[in-house]
């Protein structure tokens, strides 16, 4: 079975796509954990991410792996190394968006994606995994939460990692990856249409989980 999970920054799909996996007895991947990686990759050999043919070749030369515990972490390998911290630091944050717009960054990671699905039953979150990735999924969901929500989730996701932020610096990275996730040309961020719209403003994590699984058992 495939799960779909797609929806903006700070909506929680991430959170809520680990707990599904972990209960079912799924694989989680993470597909935005993918970007992540190659925008670490490129910043740290010091490739500008809008010159697209040189992070496409940067992309193609890239081996990226990705495991669940069984606790349901999961662990980022770049190259063979673990990633699974920095891949989280706002400076990450900042270009990651720039990195995955490019279409054929985006070719790559399909077929990444595509076959780590292959390796059983999956949940995946990101952008467009139930409009592009995976269109024929077994169950499709699209979690969002009202902007000033997702702001203040990433805040206290990022204070609680001991990050050095402000509620300001948030809102404007939130607002550019909204603007540059939505509007892009390749497979833009939008609700596919048998998608399943969850509104997460007024939920925790644990009364999402729970709608979610019960749409899945129908």
């Amino acid at each position: 079975m495939i799960i779909a999970i797609d929806g903006p920054a700070g909506a929680g799909k991430s959170t809520v796509a680990k707990i599904i996996a972990q209960r079912m007895g799924f694989i989680y991947i993470d597909t935005g954990a993918m970007y992540r990686a190659l925008t670490l990759k490129a910043l740290e050999q010091g490739i500008d991410v809008n010159q697209a043919e040189r992070v496409v070749e940067l992309a193609v030369g890239t081996r990226i792996e990705l495991y669940n515990d069984a606790s349901g972490n999961l662990t980022v390998l770049l190259d063979g190394k673990d990633v699974s911290a920095q891949i989280r630091q706002p400076r990450i944050t900042r270009f990651v968006s720039d990195v995955a717009k490019i279409p054929g960054v985006r070719e790559v990671m399909l077929g990444l994606q595509r076959a780590l699905a292959k390796t059983g039953n999956v949940v995946l979150d990101g952008r467009d995994i139930g409009t592009v990735v995976f269109p024929g999924a077994d169950k499709k969901f699209y979690i969002d939460a009202a902007f000033k929500e997702r702001v203040r989730r990433r805040y206290n996701e990022l204070k609680e990692a001991g990050e050095a932020v402000t509620l300001g610096n948030i809102e404007a990275d939130l607002a550019n990856r909204d603007t540059i996730d939505s509007t892009r040309e390749c497979a833009p961020l939008k609700k596919a249409d048998d998608a399943i719209y969850i509104d997460t403003t007024e939920m925790n994590i644990e009364e999402v989980a729970a709608k979610i699984k019960t749409w899945i058992n129908l």
